[in-house]
């Protein structure tokens, strides 16, 4: 079983500049980001050994959504070794989120 990985400015161009890398910009106070949150556990378990999955707290880091330019979250970003390949805004269901690593 893999886990969703916490993400900061810290570790985040380490995390993000190999492989596929799914990462979750979210906020504690978001309704949509609590409702994402373990449909993102089953993501990470599924696509263990081939994706990573990763959350960054907005309120926390948010130099981190300064530079994506984070508008409207949840915000999911899907990164390849380091290049942003796909981008999607709001609730996303567990299909679609797998679909998109397996495309990236």
């Amino acid at each position: 079983m893999s886990t969703v990985k916490h993400l900061t400015a810290a570790n985040f161009d380490a995390e993000t500049s190999k492989g596929i890398v799914l990462v979750d910009f979210w906020a504690e106070w978001c309704g949509p980001c609590k409702m994402l949150s373990p449909i993102l556990d089953q993501v990470a378990t599924e696509v263990a050994g081939t994706a990573t999955v990763c959350k960054v707290n907005i309120e926390e880091s948010q130099d981190l959504a300064v530079k994506y330019k984070i508008a409207n979250i949840p915000a999911i970003f899907i990164f390849k070794d380091g290049e942003i390949v796909n981008h999607m805004v709001g609730m996303k269901d567990k299909t679609t989120l797998v679909n998109a690593l397996k495309n990236a």
